[in-house]
């Protein structure tokens, strides 16, 4: 096998965000969401906030419904599918979602915009990957970043495409495909454990922006760990890993951590195909 020079491989292309408590802190518009579904649906429980952010380590809303139905050991009327009437739950959790945003007028995560006027500046590829649907996805950016937003990004996966959710590496996975770059080239932005699992499974490096729901996660591969993105006057507070000096995550800081020699050497994939160069 030969290799180009580090600079070419390890050289920053794209940036791949996540949605979900990455762009936007929407985690718990989402609970309310499911709260107000369970009400029309005269269910007798309410998503507290400590155990919604337990319920989020089941990636995906209707995963969640449906374990939550077999935990109540609820048995839908007319023996109803199981899987089909937690659907129906989650269809208009998610409509009832939508309308939250729109009259929330749903703003960035600190930072988000500021990084993504840097990345079309310096000519990075934008792409999302996300366990959510495309109409969430939508409705989402263009409340906060207006009617063109969509635009803004080469590729959105979503879960109208990709059925397996996260952490199954599969969304990140579509996403370099349609990209047609290779891991090394690109950095995830992602908030929670399985989002970053994910990333990770599909060879990524990860910068991770924590909140509520999932501060006390276990980040300990992700290259990054810190509480926003952060502004020029409200900089980041560094969790975990090497900011190189830096006070936000800006295009010249994923470029250090695309370049960087020790997060290589951390990556097993990585490190396995140096062992096998190196015996032959």
């Amino acid at each position: 096998m030969k290799f180009d020079s580090e600079h070419t491989m390890h050289k920053l292309k794209a940036i791949i965000f996540d949605m979900d408590g990455t762009l936007a802190d929407t985690e718990d518009i989402h609970r309310l969401a499911f709260n107000q579904a369970f009400v029309e649906f005269k269910f007798d429980w309410q998503w507290s906030v400590e155990e919604y952010k337990e319920l989020l380590s089941i990636s995906g809303g209707k995963e969640r419904i449906r374990n939550y139905l077999q935990l109540k050991q609820y048995i839908p009327e007319e023996n109803t599918d199981l899987w089909h009437f937690a659907g129906s739950v989650h269809k208009r959790k998610s409509s009832i979602y939508r309308e939250m945003l729109v009259a929330g007028h749903i703003q960035l995560r600190p930072g988000v915009r500021r990084l993504i006027e840097d990345a079309i500046k310096n000519e990075i590829t934008l792409a999302i990957a996300t366990s959510s649907s495309h109409k969430n996805v939508e409705t989402l950016l263009t409340n906060a970043l207006g009617e063109e937003a969509l635009d803004l990004f080469s590729v959105i996966v979503t879960s109208d495409i990709v059925e397996d959710k996260k952490p199954s590496p599969a969304v990140y996975q579509l996403v370099l495909s349609e990209l047609g770059l290779e891991p090394e080239n690109c950095v995830a932005i992602e908030d929670t454990f399985n989002g970053n699992k994910a990333a990770i499974g599909a060879n990524l490096k990860t910068v991770i922006t924590t909140h509520l729901y999932t501060i006390d996660d276990d980040f300990s591969d992700a290259s990054l760990v810190v509480e926003q993105l952060g502004e020029p006057d409200s900089p980041f507070a560094i969790k975990s890993g090497n900011a190189f000096g830096k006070h936000l995550i800006d295009v010249e800081l994923l470029r250090h951590i695309c370049k960087d020699k020790q997060l290589l050497e951390g990556s097993g994939d990585w490190a396995a195909n140096q062992v096998a160069l190196a015996s032959t």
